[in-house]
């Protein structure tokens, strides 16, 4: 007579309710993956259930002080991991700010764009055919302050002419990242923050490097020749493509690519327009 009384309790909106609870936490869960996937964080998350097992299994055994000992770890994990995950938080929170999490990003096309993109097209298809390097940056929606005052200003307007002399080996601006706004190169020869994602290729190098790791705290495009290879691989999202086609660049720089002035200052999360 309960069990009937305890289905009879049970309405068609409470298991809908559930339903989507669950639902919703399962789709949390999946974006977390997908914003710490290829960094260290997954492997910090597989040593987080190793000490879950343990202090399950020590309590299961009835061993006091290493129950004690796991406890401790615990009531304090949560403050360290958010220092330890401070970058993959970082980001995700950016994400979340700038409404990427949810959706895709689309630069527009207009003459002017078409002009702009045909200059850059045209420096890196000479750039990769004579193994020049370049690391070219294009700040989106989150502001790259702190990485163009590390660099040389340019402030000046995008030609295919000064794309390719800037990145001409042995001159003062080749060595370091070009960064553009909008329409405008603001800066030459700036500092990027280095991943250390193991999904890096070893053969890699410092370029890619950068390039991965201005997009795991950034929402930037970012173009990469190799000087080795003569290979164009491009980041984003935390996510390298290599040995894209001139027509694959084109038209990623038709999504990622917007001419549209925007002042920032600062960077990340708390970037003012």
């Amino acid at each position: 007579m309960q069990t009937g009384n305890l289905f009879e309790n049970i309405t068609t909106a409470a298991i809908i309710s559930s339903i989507v609870d669950l639902l919703i936490v399962w789709y949390v869960l999946y974006l977390l993956i997908t914003v710490m996937k290829g960094t260290k964080a997954i492997q910090l998350i597989k040593g987080i259930f190793f000490i879950l097992i343990g202090r399950a299994l020590s309590n299961f055994f009835d061993l006091a002080t290493t129950t004690q000992l796991f406890d401790t770890v615990l009531e304090w994990g949560f403050l360290a991991i958010i220092v330890i995950f401070q970058p993959e938080l970082r980001r995700a929170l950016e994400q979340l700010g700038r409404g990427s999490l949810f959706r895709t990003s689309n630069a527009g096309d207009t003459p002017e764009h078409d002009k702009m993109r045909e200059a850059m097209v045209k420096s890196i298809r000479y750039m990769a055919k004579r193994r020049i390097g370049a690391l070219i940056v294009f700040e989106k929606e989150t502001g790259l302050k702190d990485y163009i005052e590390t660099g040389i200003p340019i402030n000046g307007n995008i030609s295919s002419e000064l794309l390719i002399n800037i990145f001409i080996p042995n001159t003062p601006l080749h060595d370091g990242a070009m960064i553009i706004q909008g329409d405008k190169i603001a800066t030459a020869a700036s500092y990027l923050p280095l991943s250390d994602s193991n999904k890096i290729a070893k053969n890699l190098g410092t370029r890619h490097r950068a390039a991965v790791g201005v997009s795991e705290v950034t929402d930037a495009f970012t173009i990469v020749v190799s000087e080795e290879t003569g290979n164009i691989s491009v980041t984003h999202d935390s996510k390298l493509t290599r040995e894209i086609s001139l027509e694959e660049l084109d038209s990623m720089l038709k999504t990622h690519w917007s001419l549209l002035p925007e002042l920032k200052e600062g960077g990340g999360l708390f970037a003012r327009k």
